[in-house]
């Protein structure tokens, strides 16, 4: 028998996201956009204000899919959701009847995130559908990706994030890349001839916009869009780049452009 929840979520009052399996916290609320079946168990999947989540193969229900219930699996393959229209890879929610796919953390978004640790001072509302942005192409204020499906968005400035980049936070740390904790910086300006100020990136060894983590011990920077890879499955499952035309590995199981280079599957 299904239910439909009808309360929102509670939030977790931290700024520290330590990308590992962890436990969801106490939650007096739950979204209002999906139903599920009464069986469920917590999952590593949280915002900082995380709702209960479904066991992995329960069905639910969501207003974005209402047609057809969908479950939450896990595949390797690359996959783009249809919510946030970014790619992933590993835990989504599929649907069995059609080709429909949510990354987890899009399909379980709350309607709304509250004192949010990059952007405590407004309340940003989730949005399914891109917000328009005049002539200029609408990008997220966190990665510097444009934003081309469901974001975050605050309604008195002109914040806005992927549901991705909403599950990172002020400080990161457990992570396999590096062993010390990682700290956000504030937004960088632009140098002198207008390029953006980006840092070299630990990860990618590029310099590009967007917001950027840095070491509290040691010289050591990585871009959000790498960190936002740990969240998506991408590094995991797709962590090789290589340049356009440039086939020296086994490209056997396929490539694709994320708009950070080609990338092929880890074997």
């Amino acid at each position: 028998m299904m239910m439909m929840m009808s309360n929102k979520p509670s939030f977790k009052k931290t700024n520290s996201f330590p990308l590992k399996t962890q436990q969801a916290p106490n939650s007096q609320d739950q979204p209002t956009s999906y139903w599920r079946s009464p069986h469920h168990h917590h999952h590593r999947i949280e915002f900082p204000t995380s709702p209960e989540v479904p066991e992995q193969g329960d069905q639910i229900f969501h207003a974005a899919h209402p047609q057809h219930p969908i479950s939450q699996t896990y595949l390797p393959d690359l996959f783009t959701c249809a919510s946030c229209k970014e790619f992933g890879s590993g835990l989504r929610f599929t649907c069995t009847d059609c080709d429909y796919q949510l990354h987890d953390f899009c399909a379980l978004a709350p309607p709304a995130l509250m004192r949010h640790g990059i952007h405590p001072l407004h309340k940003l509302i989730f949005f399914h559908k891109p917000v328009k942005g005049g002539i200029l192409k609408s990008r997220c204020d966190i990665c510097d990706k444009p934003t081309k499906g469901s974001v975050f968005k605050c309604t008195i400035c002109s914040f806005q994030m992927h549901p991705c980049c909403g599950m990172l936070s002020t400080e990161i740390f457990n992570i396999s890349l590096h062993p010390h904790t990682l700290r956000l910086l504030p937004m960088p300006g632009q140098s002198s001839n207008g390029d953006p100020a980006g840092l070299a990136c630990g990860e990618c060894n590029r310099r590009r916009p967007g917001r950027v983590y840095r070491c509290t011990i040691c010289d050591y920077y990585l871009h959000a869009v790498c960190a936002k890879n740990m969240v998506n499955g991408l590094s995991s499952q797709w962590v090789q780049r290589h340049r356009k035309g440039e086939h020296d590995r086994d490209c056997s199981q396929g490539c694709f452009s994320s708009g950070e280079g080609i990338h092929w599957r880890a074997h």
